[in-house]
């Protein structure tokens, strides 16, 4: 039973690290060999069972041996044969060391005796290959044929001299069988026409067939953990990445494109418009404010004054948005302050408990209403408070069953409302866009989602120099000019698409790239931010009526829109990029609109849906306060002489 422990924990373990790589590693784009050619090294894990004790014609164990074990090398040179991505044959010819020592026994004067063999032989191993997910994990299976070159063995007793020699009657040709698994891991570029890879593997020998001797009981199982070294050569027609298997009306459909700014921001600085959301969020099982949210003491509030919070970022300012979070925490001063610099505006507000009775969501509501009371001395007659099981606008929707923990974290929270427009106005504050949304150069691989698997970009310099990214599955992405240009001042590239079919064909779209960089400009670009409830594409009334007289006003002749919509991370991906787009063509629209009635000329509008990517996503969603601020719409006016 150890034993058969022993053999699982050698040979499963190494498959199931194999199989976690093939779940991890993306799929690679790139010529594949048919032919591939190499060498591999290996340990065997060798494991001997039934008995042994006659040894050869003049030696003999006055006690039989049963069990054993020993380590011992292989090496081999190969070939592979792989007419397709799924399917392959192999061709081993190696040396497999089979040696190791029998567990000691003792002989019947208690003396202890060992015995230890170096059992080898050259093995041919043919096996069937077969790539089950067309990547480089692999599974084999086959035989093997072994012709003995040692068959020594050293048998010791205490207090007598070791005999050494040959079994007898040692099988000189011994046919059996193998199955393992491997992983091959590209070394070379995509580009190179010989092709390397590295391949761990891990094949299990059993003993069926493996009776060394003819004589005995005496089996024999090896587990065998090593790594391969595998050489390929690409025909040329492949290395051009143009298959003939491929029909033109499928290239055809693959539609690749660049666009790229006149010049290339490395940052600017901004004057926002920020949004102040009128939700505090309250945490599971606690009726406090979170301490996240900025409270003062009476003391300090009496010095509160918002426009500190307009103050230009701090330079020692770290991580995605903090300038903006820092402003939404100090929401409930900035309503104090206002609420105490004009006591005609009072406010209402409706606590929710996200199903949990309205009892809880009047408590969350009096928590809010006391801190405004009691540090900033607004009259409580002036604040109203009300519980609710669901907010107004919940996030939750009957009969939703997907991600409900993060959609409730959403709708236990205080909505404040007031009738002033004034007291719930955006702020404005300064800040640096690092990397500006116009410095990225968007890449689209128009029918990708329906024809590739995925697609990597290459692009080269007019040094030759390649840099890489990917790989992809989405039909845009965009990649930061500055990133490409690095410290140059300006550069030539050229561009390739390398898309990988789901037929397992490689094809190729080339485009060129000029890129310069812009010195870091003088004048202010604008930035503003409006909110959507979840699930919801349509500006609400006052939106529209904010976009008409504040931000139509504000875009210069000539100038640059860039028009971004968002999402949270709920839901499905495809649908929140469709859903970030909508809101995103709906903003332009109403700009469009609104400009159509003024004698302003040549706009530009730059609109894009981004989803719930990471990479662009204004906050994390790990809180529902950076969640809802996510739903949003951010629009960046440009000046023609910051451009």
């Amino acid at each position: 039973m150890l034993q058969n422990r022993t053999i699982r924990k050698l040979f499963i373990q190494p498959l199931m690290l194999l199989g976690i790589a093939t779940t991890t590693q993306a799929q690679d784009i790139r010529p594949q060999p048919k032919f591939w050619f190499g060498a591999s090294a290996a340990a065997n894990f060798n494991f001997y069972t039934g008995t042994t004790q006659t040894l050869n014609s003049t030696v003999m164990a006055p006690t039989a041996f049963h069990k054993g074990f020993g380590v011992d090398p292989y090496g081999s040179v190969f070939m592979e044969y792989r007419p397709n991505p799924i399917l392959g044959f192999m061709l081993n010819l190696g040396y497999d060391g089979r040696g190791g020592s029998f567990d000691k026994v003792n002989a019947p004067c208690d003396c202890p005796e060992s015995l230890k063999t170096n059992l080898s032989y050259v093995t041919i191993e043919p096996s069937l290959r077969v790539a089950p997910f067309s990547n480089g994990f692999y599974l084999f299976i086959g035989g093997a044929y072994s012709y003995n070159i040692d068959k020594s063995f050293t048998y010791t007793q205490k207090e007598k001299p070791d005999a050494k020699g040959d079994f007898s009657d040692v099988r000189q040709r011994i046919f059996s069988g193998q199955v393992g698994a491997g992983f091959d891991i590209p070394l070379s570029s995509v580009t190179n026409s010989t092709q390397i890879n590295l391949s761990p593997f891990v094949s299990y020998h059993p003993y069926f067939g493996q009776e060394p001797r003819s004589i005995e009981s005496w089996s024999l199982s090896t587990v065998r953990v090593g790594v391969a070294l595998k050489f390929g050569k690409v025909r040329e027609k492949s290395v051009a990445m143009i298959p003939a298997v491929i029909p033109a009306v499928a290239l055809g459909e693959i539609k690749f494109s660049v666009k790229a700014p006149l010049t290339v921001p490395v940052k600017r600085k901004t004057k926002e418009t920020f949004p102040l959301r009128n939700y505090v969020f309250f945490d599971e099982g606690s009726s406090e404010i979170p301490n996240r949210y900025v409270k003062l003491q009476k003391d300090k509030a009496v010095d509160f004054k918002e426009a500190q919070l307009q103050e230009p970022e701090p330079k020692d300012a770290a991580g995605r948005s903090q300038r903006q979070l820092s402003v939404y925490y100090n929401m409930l001063n900035v309503v104090g302050d206002r609420m105490r610099k004009d006591p005609s505006v009072n406010v209402k507000l409706i606590g929710a408990s996200a199903g949990k009775g309205a009892e809880l969501g009047k408590t969350y509501a009096e928590s809010v209403k006391h801190y405004l009371v009691d540090v900033f001395a607004i009259n409580e007659a002036r604040i109203t408070t009300e519980g609710r099981d669901e907010p107004v606008i919940p996030s939750e929707q009957p009969g939703g069953k997907t991600d409900l923990v993060r959609l409730r974290d959403g709708d236990r929270r205080v909505d404040i409302v007031s009738t002033s427009p004034d007291l719930l106005a955006p702020l404005q504050i300064s800040a640096i866009q690092a990397d500006p949304l116009d410095s990225r150069i968007v890449f689209k691989a128009a029918g990708a989602k329906e024809l590739l698997r995925s697609w990597t970009l290459e692009v080269e310099n007019e040094k030759g120099t390649i840099q890489r990214f990917g790989p992809f599955t989405k039909e845009q992405e965009s990649i930061s000019g500055n990133s490409i240009l690095g410290d140059r001042a300006e550069g030539n590239y050229k561009v390739a698409m390398i898309g990988l079919t789901k037929d397992g064909n490689v094809i190729r779209k080339e485009s060129t790239l000029h890129l310069v960089h812009n010195a870091v400009p003088k004048e202010e670009g604008l930035r503003f931010s409006i909110l959507f409830d979840f699930d919801k594409s349509k500006t609400v009334v006052a939106y529209e009526k904010f976009l008409t007289e504040v931000v139509v006003p504000l875009i210069p002749n000539n100038g640059t829109v860039i028009i971004h919509g968002h999402s949270d991370d709920i839901g499905d991906e495809y649908y929140n990029l469709n859903l970030s787009l909508e809101r995103a063509l709906d903003v332009q629209h109403i700009l469009q609109q609104a400009i159509s009635g003024t004698p302003k000329t040549g706009i530009t509008y730059e609109t894009y849906g981004f989803g719930d990517d990471a990479d662009f996503a204004p906050f994390e969603n790990k809180l529902p306060e950076e969640r809802f601020y996510n739903r949003t719409v951010i629009i960046d006016i440009v000046s023609p002489m910051i451009k």
